[in-house]
């Protein structure tokens, strides 16, 4: 009897917390749709999305033309935000979850390497003229460098041998990872003129977002989010090692490939529409696993909450505290999360 209240009580505990994370993201979504440098008042906007709502009727004061500028530029960016914070941080959270690693993160195989390189290359190839191409090319490169380079990242790695994978699939990356970066210089050393819009995207981008980028990472978020979902249960089994988790009766390997896999598909395809932007799924994850233990039956989901309320929030101060030009997203990211890192490695080091 006392078991099963205990279990009730941990069931009822986490439902709370889902919904706090669905609360939050939708308060931060608002957030994200009231305040910028243009547009109509801030408390305004909730009451203009209300009188949008079927049989619902409200004078909000907004007109037509500050309507657009909250749908047509606001709202795509928050909810491309929402997509690409959820993405990263299950993306993140399933990588530590099969690397049993906490400080690992979406572009440990290579994926960010690959697709600054192909972004480089668009960036080259098109001249700053990408707005006359009938398909902007930047994201289709960015996406296809990403998913080249963990490719070439898990086909080196997985070549020596079946009990260390895990570790060579790390160095594999590492090395994928140089090598981009190199041949990324060097593409850049030749093409000079291209430099400021390479470096605009590796820092992050939600400026120019728009509902076609929506509708392009949508499929490729909900895909890779139901695999790693599905699997967040085999995932905590691998945490007692792989020896172990085999047998129990789990193919270590199959797991592996098919999480890192959807992982990368669903990190390449955010980065391509995005840019690089970083720590989102190391400190999420991580400050879940802080507030809630490491069941990743736990902590995938609410990682997903966690990351979108956190990428909105990162973007709003980027678009007011220099306008009316912005911040790069990713440098808020960092700011934030790079002493969250440091925080991390010091808790680490003085548990060992």
């Amino acid at each position: 009897m006392t078991t099963s209240r205990a279990f009730d009580e941990a069931r009822g505990s986490r439902v709370r917390w889902w919904v706090l994370g669905g609360v939050s993201v939708v308060v931060v979504g608002l957030l994200g749709l009231a305040l910028g440098p243009a547009g109509p008042a801030w408390w305004r906007v909730p009451l203009a999305v209300l009188d949008r709502v079927p049989l619902v009727s409200i004078d909000s004061g907004v007109t037509d033309a500050q309507w657009n500028i909250v749908w047509q530029i606001r709202a795509p960016r928050v909810v491309l935000a929402a997509l690409i914070g959820a993405m990263l941080s299950l993306a993140g959270a399933s990588y530590q979850g099969v690397f049993r690693n906490p400080l690992v993160d979406p572009y440990l195989l290579g994926v960010a390497a690959g697709a600054g390189l192909g972004a480089t290359v668009a960036f080259s190839v098109a001249r700053g003229t990408t707005s006359t191409w009938p398909v902007d090319p930047v994201p289709l490169a960015a996406f296809a460098g990403g998913v080249v380079a963990v490719a070439l990242t898990y086909t080196v790695g997985t070549a020596f041998g079946r009990s260390r994978s895990a570790t060579t699939l790390v160095l594999a990356g590492v090395a994928v990872t140089s090598l981009a970066t190199a041949v990324q210089t060097f593409v850049l050393q030749r093409n000079n003129d291209v430099v400021r819009q390479v470096y605009s995207w590796i820092l992050g981008r939600l400026t120019s977002a728009t509902w076609g980028d929506v509708r392009l990472v949508i499929p490729y978020v909900l895909v890779s989010s139901i695999i790693l979902l599905m699997y967040r249960r085999v995932i905590d089994v691998l945490r007692v090692g792989d020896d172990e988790a085999r047998a129990l009766g789990v193919n270590v390997n199959r797991v592996r490939v098919v999480v890192v896999l959807a992982a990368t598909l669903g990190t390449s395809a955010a980065v391509a529409v995005s840019g690089l932007i970083g720590f989102v799924g190391i400190i999420v994850p991580h400050a879940i696993r802080l507030l809630m233990g490491s069941s990743n039956r736990v902590v995938l989901p609410l990682s997903m909450f966690a990351g979108s309320a956190f990428l909105i929030a990162a973007d709003i101060p980027g678009r007011l505290l220099t306008s009316p030009s912005e911040t790069p997203i990713g440098v808020v990211t960092a700011f934030f999360g790079a002493p969250f890192f440091l925080f991390l490695l010091r808790t680490r080091e003085a548990r060992q």
